[in-house]
């Protein structure tokens, strides 16, 4: 099969998954479910890329290993944080201005949205799968350093705050230890870093113009669902909050300014 084959097969398969999450929501009536399946989703891309593609060698399954072990993570990460919370309140606000509409009208806001971003961020995975090194490359090495980094940033970030959050003396308090010592969002910037890893994959098998997909998800990290949403409430939640922002770096970590 050519690239364009597999990648509009990847495309059917994504668009299949999504029309049955969005079924699910609406018998359950929680919109919400689509956040969870967002890194699963891309494990269901690249396990595709990879049955389908020819590529071979310890790169084509490296990439997929890596991708397989971010997406699950974040998945079940997120499914148990927000196991039991209800509906998010972006698409319980989204559910409530739409009225009776909600039910097809989620289909293209949410779920046909996320999908076709999915599908479109998906393509250094793709590439990644028509790399035919016989061994690890330069390439292939950095990708893997630079996603060891992510991770940890993404994982370790997460997991200290999922701590911090449980003290109910910590209550309306500011997490600046750790990760969160040297950068306002760890997981977000981990988050993008992996995707640059990823890119790497892409570049060894020739696929420098996927560059676009980690820049894409890099922006939404930063400008569209991560950074800027989120401390739009955290000024106006947490009292502390614009002294952590004067202090400590927003994305790429560095140490915090001493006064």
């Amino acid at each position: 099969m050519t690239v364009l084959e597999v990648y509009l097969g990847g495309g059917l398969v994504i668009a299949g998954a999504m029309i049955v999450l969005w079924v699910i929501s609406l018998i359950i009536h929680d919109s919400s479910i689509v956040d969870p399946f967002w890194g699963p989703g891309f494990v269901l891309a690249a396990a595709w890329y990879a049955y389908q593609g020819p590529g071979e060698g310890p790169a084509v399954w490296l990439a997929l290993l890596l991708a397989s072990i971010w997406g699950v993570r974040l998945g079940g990460f997120l499914l148990w944080r927000n196991w039991g919370e209800g509906e998010d309140f972006r698409y319980a606000n989204w559910r409530s201005e739409a009225g009776p509409k909600w039910w097809w009208y989620s289909f293209f806001k949410v779920y046909l949205l996320q999908g076709a971003l999915m599908w479109i961020i998906s393509v250094p995975l793709l590439m990644a799968q028509f790399n035919h090194r016989a061994n690890l490359g330069p390439l292939e090495i950095m990708a893997v350093v630079l996603w060891l980094i992510g991770f940890s940033f993404e994982a370790g970030g997460d997991c200290q705050l999922a701590r911090f959050k449980a003290n109910p003396d910590n209550r309306g308090m500011v997490l600046n230890t750790g990760f969160w010592r040297f950068t306002r969002h760890p997981n977000y910037f981990g988050d993008a870093m992996q995707w640059w890893a990823f890119f790497l994959f892409a570049l060894g098998a020739g696929g420098w113009w996927t560059f676009y997909a980690p820049l894409i998800m890099t922006v939404l990290l930063l400008k569209v669902s991560g950074v800027v949403m989120l401390e739009k409430t955290l000024v106006q939640t947490k009292p502390e909050y614009a002294e952590y922002i004067r202090r400590t770096p927003a994305f790429l970590p560095w140490f915090p300014k001493s006064n």
